[in-house]
């Protein structure tokens, strides 16, 4: 149980420094589309929806907390038929949802308040790493565009004795 509990800290470092390449930035340079790439505001939703989606179907059977950005978010959809971004609030406030129920759910699981506690304890520690790995991937890509398209300085990497550099994208090492 302290292992998952490990892990919502770690999911907590991967979210503030996604916070540190974003929150800086206009609401134009979060929504605007780039090139080559989606607009950092697409990054950022997508992130919180693939965490309820897989708390919801791993874990939990709940509502989305925002179900017009569902089909926004999900990246089975071309980007030209995604439509438009939503405001940086609305999209602060759904990754700020997203993570309290991550945190809620897997919280239950460590308890033991769910059924079969012991399975659900291996489920979201697997869980938790992928979503932390999915949050450092993006956060590559919203690193290259805030650089590279932007022009804006780079933070530097969270400090946790976990993470690694791995083809240039921060990820969570497993744990011995």
């Amino acid at each position: 149980m302290h292992e998952l509990h490990r892990l919502l800290r770690e999911y907590d470092r991967a979210r503030a420094y996604t916070d540190d390449l974003w929150k800086d930035l206009t609401a134009e340079e979060v929504t605007c589309p780039h090139e080559k790439s989606s607009a950092i505001g697409w990054h950022l939703g997508h992130q919180a929806h693939v965490a309820h989606f897989m708390i919801r179907n791993l874990t939990a059977a709940e509502p989305s907390p925002d179900p017009e950005l569902d089909g926004l978010m999900d990246s089975a959809n071309p980007e030209k038929f995604r439509g438009a971004l939503p405001t940086v609030d609305r999209l602060t406030a759904f990754r700020d949802t997203v993570a309290e129920r991550v945190h809620a759910r897997i919280g239950d699981i460590a308890a033991g308040q769910v059924s079969a506690p012991d399975q659900l304890t291996v489920i979201g520690g697997h869980l938790l790493t992928a979503l932390i790995n999915h949050e450092y991937q993006h956060d590559q890509w919203i690193s290259e565009v805030r650089a590279d398209r932007l022009g804006h300085a780079l933070p530097s990497d969270p400090a946790s004795d976990q993470l690694s550099r791995v083809n240039g994208y921060l990820v969570l090492t497993p744990h011995p």
